[in-house]
């Protein structure tokens, strides 16, 4: 009843853009922060990027910084990551994730409880 679905990986050459959404059904995003994580396979899941519920307030990984841009439509319940000049280095699962509470720009995996499943993004030539 609560879920998180992100869309739009796939893949793409070195510098091309891709723009992945995460769209919330049975519950609102309006008042919660919203964070970007990845993983690729065998790694860590790191943090990408993190918005404020009014979105307001954004951060970014400093390996993605310049090149991904967040952003928010609350009226359609709805985040986005901009992902342009991407590298095969950003090959990963892309996965959503939103609090339960906070309202803030978080960059902790522990500050989420709702999570997506996850889109992939190839950056390949």
């Amino acid at each position: 009843q609560l879920q998180l679905v992100e869309s739009g990986g796939g893949l793409v050459q070195p510098g091309g853009s891709l723009r992945l959404s995460c769209t919330a059904s049975g519950f609102t995003l309006r008042y919660r922060g919203i964070g970007w994580f990845r993983q690729a396979p065998g790694k860590e899941r790191e943090g990408v990027s993190c918005i404020s519920a009014s979105g307001g307030i954004t951060n970014y990984a400093d390996s993605v910084k310049g090149r991904f841009t967040i952003s928010r439509d609350n009226a359609k319940n709805t985040v986005f990551l901009q992902l342009d000049s991407l590298k095969p280095e950003d090959t990963a699962v892309y996965y959503c994730a939103a609090s339960r509470f906070g309202n803030q720009c978080m960059s902790a995996m522990s500050d989420y409880d709702y999570w997506g499943q996850g889109t992939q993004v190839t950056v390949s030539s």
